[in-house]
């Protein structure tokens, strides 16, 4: 199994990066926003966790910024109708907190947005995900928000923000600045007196 590869950035495209391992071109399949922070990254030196997918007729490398990224892509490829490019489909959609959020609310919606994604399909990956997933304070090594910020609360007071009239990127805004490690009640007062005083 190949858990990580670290390598100089070569190529990157939509949902690819080429790494230069010691003089051999490894290609990974990786969500969208990987691909682009890896293209404003060509000639500098990465490192990714890896998913290998085995398959009669090929070997994929799929490659991940965070643990918790990965395992949640390792859950999805364990629902079934769900394959490593569909999976890959829906981690380039949203990140990992607002699809978690999504299954644990019951927020299939969220996963029909995704293109590929049927109503049927996305019930399914709602009622087999919904189980699986462990909150990222209470995962080992669960790869959480950069700086250990608790990804799940802020992605549930942006949630509340936006049923509250907010669009997405000014919810986002509001957010930015809040108290780290504040619970999601006061991240969400925090957020309204700041959108207030726009």
């Amino acid at each position: 199994m190949i858990a990580h590869v670290r390598g100089v950035v070569t190529e990157a495209g939509d949902d690819r990066v080429v790494l230069d391992v010691g003089g051999v071109g490894l290609e990974l399949l990786v969500p969208a926003r990987v691909a682009v922070r890896a293209a404003a990254a060509v000639g500098e030196e990465s490192s990714l966790l890896t998913h290998l997918h085995v398959r009669d007729d090929a070997l994929q490398l799929f490659g991940f910024e965070t643990a918790r990224e990965r395992a949640f892509f390792r859950q999805l490829i364990a629902v079934s109708g769900v394959g490593p490019k569909v999976a890959l489909a829906i981690l380039s959609a949203y990140p990992v907190g607002e699809l978690e959020l999504a299954a644990l609310q019951d927020d299939h919606r969220r996963f029909e947005s995704i293109p590929g994604i049927g109503r049927k399909l996305a019930q399914r990956l709602v009622v087999e995900l919904k189980d699986r997933i462990v909150p990222a304070g209470e995962a080992s090594g669960a790869g959480g928000a950069a700086g250990g910020a608790p990804v799940d609360d802020l992605v549930a007071a942006r949630s509340a923000l936006v049923n509250l009239g907010l669009s997405y990127a000014e919810a986002d805004a509001a957010l930015k600045g809040a108290p780290a490690g504040a619970p999601v009640e006061e991240l969400v007062r925090h957020a309204l007196g700041k959108a207030a005083s726009r």
